[in-house]
């Protein structure tokens, strides 16, 4: 970690540091030696932590909080808004701003910029999807906006709500993961226990072409491939229609129509299929129980992201 506390890379992360990188970027550092992970940093907790103190807006966030009734949707919508525009209003301290391109140069070209909650990832917790990420980031201007909309999304309205109804703080214990971008030629999930049947001899594979999002947006059905983990088997294939993918062009996404024999074709071959359920087994094992995984596959298979099945 750098001295000021603001900035730790991967490397130098593990599990024990939930507190002050957040459960994602806990999980990645951990796994970063172990596994194919594409290198980055997180802007700790303590770094958001200085920017509202410094900011002179975490009172003022505080007391928006009290305010809150968690049954009265409309009204978390307005204080939600409200704080929200505190944080990406106000400007980024110097020093956490020069720490945060500094580090941002050591990586060459587009990053992906996700949030990393304290509470995110836990067993006993599903913020999946409550907070923000942004894709395909470059250039300093782009990054500190970025951040700050990180920040901002640990007070969207529902996460509020969630942690309000479920007796989480409102505390702002957030922490931002700058991570290289993968240009997935394929990408999906793995669950290492079948999360419709709860049968945890049982795998199953998502995939799809290009870039993940266009699963985690539900506008293409993915294949899906049901193993067998005692022999590595596949017991049950269906490749669907994937009329679509998305691409990383110029820097921004592209969606591109596929003809109908792609469309048709199975995403993943025999090694691929091979790799991610011998890198899917080893993930399981090392956390000693089910795991949610995200992978990508560009030059090789890259491992974006692992958390516990939260629904077994």
């Amino acid at each position: 970690m750098t001295k000021n506390n603001l900035i730790k890379w991967f490397k130098n992360i593990s599990k024990n540091d939930t507190f002050s990188v957040g459960g994602k970027a806990a999980n990645l550092g951990e796994m970063f030696s172990k596994f194919s992970i594409p290198d980055g940093f997180c802007i700790t907790v303590n770094a958001f932590e200085k920017f509202l103190e410094e900011s002179k807006i975490r009172e003022k966030i505080a007391s928006n909080i009290k305010k809150i009734d968690v049954n009265d949707l409309n009204k978390t919508a307005h204080i939600s808004k409200d704080i929200k525009k505190l944080i990406l209003k106000s400007k980024m301290p110097k020093e956490i701003e020069k720490s945060i391109i500094d580090n941002y140069n050591k990586i060459n070209g587009f990053v992906a910029v996700r949030s990393s909650a304290v509470a995110e990832d836990l067993e006993e917790a599903s913020f999946a999807g409550q907070q923000a990420t942004f894709l395909n980031v470059n250039g300093n201007s782009k990054l500190i906006k970025s951040i700050k909309e990180c920040w901002a999304s640990f007070y969207t309205s529902r996460a509020i709500v969630y942690r309000g109804r479920n007796k989480f703080s409102h505390e702002p214990k957030m922490a931002v993961i700058v991570q290289k971008m993968i240009d997935a030629k394929k990408s999906g999930v793995v669950f290492t226990a079948n999360p419709v049947t709860k049968n945890r001899n049982e795998m199953v594979i998502e995939s799809i072409f290009g870039l993940g999002e266009a699963i985690v947006s539900g506008i293409v059905t993915p294949d899906n491939f049901i193993i067998d983990k005692k022999d590595k088997k596949i017991t049950n294939e269906t490749v669907n229609e994937k009329n679509i993918m998305i691409i990383r062009q110029n820097g921004k996404n592209k969606t591109i129509k596929l003809d109908s024999k792609k469309a048709n074709e199975k995403t993943l071959n025999e090694k691929e299929l091979n790799d991610l359920i011998a890198e899917s087994i080893k993930i399981e094992k090392y956390y000693k129980k089910p795991m949610d995984v995200e992978w990508a596959i560009d030059d090789k298979l890259y491992i974006l992201q692992a958390r516990p099945i939260t629904t077994l």
